[in-house]
């Protein structure tokens, strides 16, 4: 065996091991939230409102407002993030304003969640009058949002081949009908997946929540845009932290429940993805 072959086994296998180290607590996480959780989730315990101070009954306020949040976070999010990227990607030229607009996005991307909670309770909940709201909550999640819709999106569009650009161009189609039926279907998985990335992130989100729509207990569900809302990362919180007595059981369930959402969320990512990218021609 030569020198050259046993170094590269001794580099893949410390690559392997990086992996596992890198994996491994979280399938321990994983791994101790369903063992501790599952045993607590019932059709009650996803159906029912909670009672006697949440500790009975079950989470369904919290599932409905997480799922409302969400929606909300992708009619906010995905259309301006979608064609921020188009612009950046097809029509912006290298000068000072794009690289003005790419650094803040990055600058976006960067500031933590609880600046963007400040920001949504200063300009949706009190400057704009929404009140604590489901509006203003989606509102704040989707401009935290935005910076991954925006980067991953254009980076899809970007890596489409020019060649499907220029036969657009060549029989006669403006620009925008190229992006539109050419770049944009062919540059799908690769938005899909950075759209749902960032709806990911903003349904697991506490902070921004926190000030511009989560109620501490609210035994109802929500009755328009403008009403508050339970959200399970917020609900969580308080019932971890902030109510004595609360059952070890109510606990693991919450956060069985919450880890069940995200985890079918990156299921229907990766699905969509796939199914997606089998229509490619490139």
């Amino acid at each position: 065996m030569t020198t050259r072959l046993v170094v590269q086994r001794l580099g893949f296998l410390a690559l392997g091991l990086a992996a596992l180290i890198v994996i491994a607590p979280i399938l321990v996480v994983i791994g101790g939230i369903v063992v501790r959780g599952i045993g607590a989730v019932s059709w009650e315990f996803l159906s029912a409102v909670p009672r006697a101070g949440m500790t009975e009954g079950g989470i369904l306020p919290a599932i409905v407002g997480t799922l409302l949040l969400t929606l909300g976070t992708a009619v906010a999010a995905v259309p301006v993030g979608i064609g921020g990227a188009v612009y950046l990607a097809e029509y912006a030229r290298d000068n000072v304003f794009s690289r003005i607009i790419r650094l803040a996005i990055v600058n976006l991307a960067g500031i933590p969640s609880i600046v963007f909670g400040l920001f949504g309770l200063g300009m949706f909940v009190l400057f704009l009058r929404f009140g604590t709201s489901i509006l203003a909550g989606s509102l704040t999640l989707g401009i935290m949002t935005l910076p991954v819709v925006i980067s991953t999106s254009e980076e899809a569009l970007r890596a489409v081949p020019t060649e499907f650009r220029t036969v657009a161009a060549s029989l006669g189609g403006t620009r925008w009908q190229g992006i539109r039926t050419v770049v944009l279907p062919q540059a799908l998985p690769g938005i899909v997946t950075g759209v749902l990335l960032g709806l990911l992130r903003a349904a697991g989100e506490t902070a921004p929540i926190l000030f511009t729509v989560a109620a501490f207990y609210l035994p109802r569900l929500p009755r328009s845009i403008f009403d508050q809302t339970m959200a399970l990362p917020y609900h969580l919180y308080v019932i971890s932290t902030q109510v004595p007595g609360m059952p070890a059981d109510v606990q693991n369930g919450t956060a069985f429940v919450l880890l069940a959402l995200v985890l079918l969320m990156n299921f229907a990512a990766t699905w969509i993805r796939r199914r997606f990218r089998r229509r490619r021609s490139w």
